[in-house]
């Protein structure tokens, strides 16, 4: 194995075990269950569409789009998401192909889709070129590619902003995920070979938690980068108090809730639709 594809492995490894860690599809249902579905209303998905979910996680979009008429691949880089997805598309009453395969490298022939999608997942690969290359390349001509992406000025930017001090460093030629969330970043990738592209700001409303305490302790205990993020400081407990205080000045500072009620946060994200 060459080094260069010794480092992909190790990066992709690292992918794996960061979302596999905790209870990813805990945090969508708590968190931001309604982003599935206004991302399959946005692609306009009809009966009989071959879709496609890159980077479906637990089916939180590849779901809806079964429900919509879809016939739906979800693919996913980690296994252990895929099979949450599976027993969650069983429960739902919905049949569905899962895949595990990497966004920067799909295992789909050239306009094999209808529809692609991708809710927060194809955006933390971290060749964004590649990606965007993939998603162009297996969507038919006229066919839709449509994304929900954070916004780095949004609740979750700030959030992975606030940890990227205590994060190890990136692995070479990393981009930032949140860069998706820039609508020039996202016209310089797809380039000419979108007939159109638009970018709609939505908001997911989340007023699950008591205090701002709770909704730091919830991301501590359930979300993978986290969950990494606090093992990478090992036992540097005076490393581990600083991003404890980060989080929750993060939380605090951003609760626009009144003074008693239950924290309530407002997670901005971008719907980006393209035609291909």
């Amino acid at each position: 194995m060459s080094g260069a594809a010794a480092d992909d492995r190790v990066v992709k490894d690292r992918a794996r075990a960061t979302w596999a860690a905790g209870d990813f599809p805990r945090v969508v249902r708590d968190t931001i269950p309604h982003v599935g579905p206004a991302l399959v209303a946005a692609a306009r998905i009809r009966t009989g569409d071959r879709v496609l979910d890159v980077g479906a996680g637990s089916g939180a979009t590849a779901i809806p789009a079964a429900h919509a008429g879809g016939d739906v691949v979800a693919s996913d880089l980690t296994p252990e998401l895929l099979q949450a997805g599976r027993s969650a598309a069983v429960a739902a009453g919905v049949a569905l192909e899962w895949v595990e395969a990497d966004a920067e490298a799909l295992p789909f022939a050239d306009a094999s889709f209808d529809v692609v999608l991708s809710s927060f997942g194809a955006m933390f690969a971290p060749r964004h070129q590649v990606v965007a290359d993939e998603l162009v390349r297996v969507a038919r001509p006229g066919g839709t590619i449509a994304m929900a992406n954070w916004v780095p000025e949004g609740w979750v930017g700030q959030f992975f902003v606030t940890m990227l001090p205590f994060m190890p460093p990136p692995p070479p030629g990393f981009q930032p995920p949140l860069l998706w969330g820039v609508e020039e970043h996202v016209r310089e990738l797809f380039g000419d070979r979108v007939s159109s592209l638009t970018f709609t700001r939505g908001v997911q409303v989340v007023d699950t938690f008591a205090t701002p305490a709770a909704l730091v302790a919830f991301y501590r205990e359930n979300f993978g980068p986290t969950i990494m993020t606090y093992r990478s400081l090992g036992d540097d407990a005076e490393r581990r108090a600083a991003l404890d205080a980060a989080l929750l000045d993060l939380a605090t500072r951003s609760n626009s809730a009144a003074a008693g009620a239950r924290a309530r946060y407002e997670f901005e994200y971008v719907l980006v639709v393209a035609r291909r």
